[in-house]
């Protein structure tokens, strides 16, 4: 899976005023529709809560990671939101967040795909600089241009 299927400017909020987690994973929810990789936003959504339900995908450093596999999804892809207010996401390090990359899997290709996806965006998030590339990154395209590194 290359960086340019999963990622798609049009998936990527800077400064969201969503006030809570339900409604920021809303939010890119509704990109990851408009730009082609859902078909079924509610299955997905559904997906991703039931995934939030079992443990919380606040990773820690300010940044989540909820994800769902869902037949609702078209294609892989992934959305990313930066927020202008941290919020409270039950994270392992008991810290609010302010990055978020949703990651949307058809159910057909849950398992190595989506855990591949994971890992690597997970790696390059320990570094701080790119975290940090994340926060600051003043356009849509700064922000995609980093998350492609880590694909």
């Amino acid at each position: 899976m290359s960086s340019q299927t999963l990622l798609n400017i049009e998936t990527i909020i800077l400064d969201s005023s969503a006030g809570d987690r339900q409604a920021v994973i809303k939010e890119l929810a509704e990109r990851l529709q408009s730009a082609g990789y859902l078909n079924d936003e509610a299955a997905f959504l559904a997906s991703v809560e039931a995934r939030e339900q079992h443990a919380s995908t606040g990773i820690g450093f300010g940044v989540a990671i909820p994800h769902g596999k869902s037949a609702g999804v078209i294609k892989p892809g992934l959305a990313f939101a930066r927020l202008a207010q941290p919020i409270d996401w039950g994270s392992l390090d008991g810290k609010p967040v302010t990055s978020i990359i949703l990651l949307a899997i058809p159910e057909s290709e849950a398992g190595k795909e989506h855990l591949r996806i994971l890992a690597s965006v997970s790696r390059k998030l320990i570094h701080e600089s790119f975290r940090q590339e994340l926060l600051v990154g003043q356009s849509a395209a700064d922000i995609l241009k980093t998350l492609e590194s880590a694909l």
